[in-house]
């Protein structure tokens, strides 16, 4: 059996060939009488005077022009050009979030309405103080589950509530009515407010968070009767809550807070959080549901009420935001 007959019956059909020599003479490739020539005696590979082409002609020539050939041609050809580096697009980044996790006073963002700023005090009570009031406040204040309304459905916050102030108070479509019988730990704390931070707040609404089901959602404080740049002092009671802001997205977003600045504030027990300057206008805030241990947290958010703006409806926003869900 000849090597060429045995290579085949051993690699199959679809072995490939001993490549021959260049300039192979008698009955090779370049031969008149080679494969090539044929009847085609005076062909572009007969041996009347023409340059052999080994890869090209003879029997194999369907097998050179195959895949393999033309991805190897394709591979000369990249190597052959010139590179050219391309810029990919440039990426939108999605901010990291800010954690505030020292006393101190931190301007958050610069506009679009103006500096918005938030002054933590993270032992603005004593431990005693803090401990003797919560006892207190958990025990003896009216809490009560109030209705909210959305889109015209009415539910329960999920948590407890109740309100002093000489004005009633609305948002999400409920009122809370006036209530002028301040209890008298609320009202020192409204006057150390004042004389210490030179905050002139005539109101508070109470929070309980009953557990870490309990929550509020993203909104802002930006009801028309708080006036423009409300100030909100959040005095925290009982079990730490994790506190988080968001920018307000610019309008062309159409509210997709992906690219927003977050921050984030742990508020512990006797901690007091000010919130002043554009914060109401320019970013909203939260405390989400928390799905571990949490006990019981008094959260006091004083403000300043002032008298319906004539041609407002009760609770409507002095301001446009995306929205106000407590």
């Amino acid at each position: 059996m000849s090597d060429r007959r045995q290579r085949a019956r051993v690699q199959g059909s679809w072995a490939s060939q001993r490549p021959q020599r260049r300039g192979a003479s008698g009955h090779g490739a370049a031969s008149g009488h080679g494969a090539a020539s044929g009847h085609a005696g005076h062909g572009a590979a007969s041996g009347h005077g023409a340059t052999a082409a080994p890869l090209e002609a003879g029997p194999r020539a369907g097998l050179r022009a195959g895949p393999r050939a033309s991805w190897a041609a394709g591979l000369q050809r990249n190597i052959e050009e010139k590179f050219e580096f391309q810029r990919p697009p440039q990426l939108r980044e999605v901010p990291p979030e800010r954690v505030l996790d020292s006393s101190g006073e931190f301007e958050i963002s610069a506009g679009p309405s103006g500096v918005s700023r938030l002054r933590l005090f993270h032992n603005f009570l004593s431990t005693e103080e803090a401990d003797w009031m919560f006892s207190r406040l958990l025990q003896e204040l009216p809490w009560s589950q109030k209705t909210n309304y959305s889109r015209g459905e009415p539910y329960e916050e999920p948590r407890l509530t109740c309100w002093f102030g000489d004005l009633p108070y609305t948002y999400s479509h409920s009122t809370m009515k006036a209530n002028t019988q301040w209890p008298p730990d609320l009202l020192s704390l409204r006057l150390r407010l004042l004389s210490e931070l030179r905050l002139p707040l005539n109101s508070c609404l109470c929070n309980l968070y009953r557990d870490g089901h309990d929550s509020i959602a993203w909104h802002s404080d930006d009801e028309a009767e708080l006036g423009p740049r409300p100030v909100i002092a959040s005095v925290s009671l009982g079990d730490t809550r994790v506190l988080r802001l968001r920018k307000k997205p610019p309008q062309a977003e159409g509210g997709d807070f992906t690219y927003s600045e977050h921050v984030r504030v742990a508020l512990g027990h006797g901690s007091l959080l000010v919130m002043e300057g554009a914060t109401q206008d320019d970013w909203q805030h939260q405390v989400a549901k928390e799905y571990h241990d949490r006990g019981p947290r008094v959260n006091l958010t004083f403000r300043t009420i002032h008298p319906e703006p004539r041609g407002h409806t009760p609770g409507a926003r002095g301001r446009s935001t995306p929205g106000n869900l407590h």
